[in-house]
């Protein structure tokens, strides 16, 4: 699988990821998915400042790493096999995309789909289609 993303005129990028069908004891291990956000954060080159996590009893973890770059977060369910990421960087050094590939495997999702938003209004470029007011 072959990914490629730009941030040209945009003060970052936001790359929200699902993944599917993954080991259900490893979502439910906090000291894992700590170390799996770490171990992102390094892969994608990223500065680490910060982190929090919480585990919900016998059920999934929530995480966030503090990069200088902006951060990464995730959030499981091990009854359904699933988590949630985003990875919100600026700067074009940083690799979100590897942190997104890296973290499919390590979870061993059978299934991962990502969307990138180009983040920044007022960088020259439209971003969304409908304006508030």
């Amino acid at each position: 699988m072959e990914l490629k993303a730009s941030c040209e005129a945009t003060l970052g990028q936001h790359i929200i990821a699902e993944f599917s069908e993954c080991n259900s004891n490893i979502l439910r291990d906090l000291a894992f998915i700590r170390e799996a956000l770490f171990k992102a954060a390094e892969v994608a080159e990223a500065t680490v400042l910060d982190s929090s996590f919480y585990h919900f009893g016998n059920g999934g973890v929530s995480g966030v790493v503090i990069i200088a770059e902006s951060h990464l977060s995730i959030h499981t369910w091990p009854e359904c096999g699933y988590a949630a990421c985003d990875f919100y960087t600026c700067g074009s050094n940083i690799k979100p995309e590897e942190a997104c590939r890296f973290l499919v495997e390590l979870l061993q999702s059978g299934h991962g789909e990502y969307l990138t938003v180009r983040r920044g209004i007022d960088c020259g470029k439209k971003q969304y289609g409908y304006k508030i007011d």
